[in-house]
């Protein structure tokens, strides 16, 4: 890999790399870099975690000036979350040499932005919405545009954004350069590109590493109904750090993190209908360790960039191989290992199947975990704090009450009593969830409708051997067209004989005395 210094960067991109802790530049960065800073339109296929941000923020701030008119570089995002998250990543970059990024994002007040817009930032960071919103305010002009990009542009165009994208991008008429960056490479981000792009360079990591390499992944296969005792039993056996519980619907996400509260788990959830001071708070709390569960939907999944996530668990199978990608990509980043685990019912095996040949990557089958298990990993957590409480020096305090004890009791019944009341035993408070439809994969019933039923096989047979069938096909006499015209003629025919024609019309001398009598 090359250093940033190879690239013939600025000094100001150089050392804001270095006060960043950039040492190398990742393979998205190194393709990326060189290609944008000679003017080319790129298509980036990376996942989140990558670098993918600095590959187009650098060459962006390199070509801005501090003092040019107008907004100069425009970035588009999914999700408040990443827009936030990649508009400071920008101010990191672009610190020293005085380029300034603007996130703007639906849910926080349109007039304290508008008052942000008057600092007159270089770059702007925002979700489609919020950008239409000052579009038609005029609040945000787009015509000194340089460099447009589009970071996540698979999950907008699922969000349904692709008519404000379109909106966007055509409002910029001069020439200028954009980049388009996605996980996933559906046609409808190739559609797009022919529209909006010219000449783009495609760029792609390899496609064994579509899934992040440093992530151990398997899969558990349980009824529903057992999934939240089994996710409470992996989390009380393989204690992670922080970790992230997928949910598929809004409810279910609250009902996920109200049943882990009740078990005595540090848990919050994040989904579409919170509020942003709410959202913020929720990330805040799992950024700064407060609380050690975040569960959350497939929106969160593009939009948190936070370190130190050790573990994933897909409690609800993700809708298609794409959001699996994004989901497991919260963890394993930065050549940290990582673990993701997912749920699947019976019925949702061959929609596994599909996820394993998009992914090119095969998911290990592992058995339900165990009570005794579970108890033995509360007691390996045990030890661990005790080992870990006995090398701090303000233990030292207790040695006096601990050779008393000692003198008059035995030393393996206290070292016992002391790990039973480290041990955290296996919380059973009933909880209550509501079930949710498994996801099936259509492919296999497709394939399987496209076979012929056995009438038709041996229909097929008796009208290839030469012989006539058994029974003449009366359909032939009844065309469709023949039917209607039947149909037509025996309305005409009844209306004839038996409809208003056949009796005087009551009703109508009836309404001309009313009339008249008025």
């Amino acid at each position: 890999m090359s250093t940033f210094f190879d690239m013939g960067l600025s000094n100001f991109i150089i050392k804001a790399t270095a006060d960043m802790g950039f040492e190398e530049a990742t393979p998205i960065q190194e393709k990326t870099i060189p290609v944008a800073m000679a003017g080319r339109d790129i298509i980036g296929q990376a996942q989140t975690g990558t670098g993918k941000t600095a590959a187009f923020a650098i060459p962006m701030i390199e070509n801005l000036e501090r003092h040019a008119e107008g907004i100069g570089g425009l970035v588009v995002t999914p999700t408040r979350e990443l827009a936030v998250q990649v508009a400071e990543e920008i101010n990191k970059i672009g610190q020293f040499k005085g380029i300034h990024a603007q996130p703007i994002y639906g849910g926080q007040d349109i007039n304290r932005q508008i008052r942000a817009l008057r600092n007159r930032p270089q770059i702007i960071v925002g979700t489609p919405g919020r950008l239409m919103d000052h579009m038609r305010r005029h609040t945000i002009r787009l015509d000194h545009v340089s460099m447009a990009v589009l970071d996540e542009a698979d999950e907008m165009l699922s969000m349904g954004f692709i008519e404000d994208i379109e909106s966007i991008l055509g409002e910029i008429q001069h020439k200028h350069q954009t980049l388009l960056f996605s996980a996933t490479m559906p046609q409808s981000i190739l559609n797009l590109s022919k529209r909006f792009m010219l000449e783009p360079e495609f760029i792609s990591i390899k496609a064994k590493e579509v899934t992040v390499p440093n992530t151990e992944q398997y899969y558990v296969e349980l009824p529903e109904r057992q999934k939240f005792d089994v996710l409470c039993r992996l989390l009380d056996i393989q204690s992670p750090d922080l970790a992230i519980v997928f949910g598929r619907t809004k409810r279910r996400v609250d009902e996920l993190y109200e049943a882990l509260n009740k078990r005595g788990y540090s848990a919050e959830g994040i989904h579409g209908d919170l509020t942003q001071l709410r959202r913020d708070s929720v990330l805040r709390h799992f950024k700064e360790g407060v609380t050690d569960i975040l569960v959350a939907t497939d929106v969160a999944a593009r939009g948190l960039d936070i370190s130190g996530v050790t573990h994933i668990y897909n409690f609800d199978i993700p809708q298609d191989p794409e959001s699996y990608v994004h989901r497991i990509g919260r963890t394993g980043r930065a050549g940290k290992t990582g673990l993701a685990v997912t749920f699947v019912t019976p019925r949702e095996l061959n929609h596994l199947r599909l996820i394993e040949q998009v992914t090119k990557r095969r998911i290990v089958r592992k058995p339900m975990p165990t009570i005794h298990e579970v108890l033995e990993g509360q007691q390996r957590l045990a030890v661990d704090l005790l080992m870990k409480a006995s090398e701090d020096p303000e233990s030292r305090r207790y040695t006096e009450l601990a050779d008393e004890l000692l003198a008059s009791n035995d030393s393996t019944a206290l070292l016992a009593a002391a790990l039973k009341l480290l041990t955290k035993e296996p919380n059973t408070t009933p909880v209550s969830l509501t079930e949710e439809a498994p996801v099936y994969s259509r492919t296999p019933r497709y394939e399987k409708s496209r076979q012929p039923s056995h009438y038709q096989r041996n229909r097929r047979n008796r009208q290839t051997d030469g012989r006539p069938e058994s029974r003449p096909d009366y359909r032939k006499n009844y065309r469709p067209d023949n039917r209607a015209n039947n149909r037509s003629d025996y309305r005409k025919d009844t209306r004839t004989s038996f409809g208003t024609e056949s009796r005087p019309d009551y009703r109508a001398e009836n309404r001309t005395g009313f009339r008249s009598d008025n």
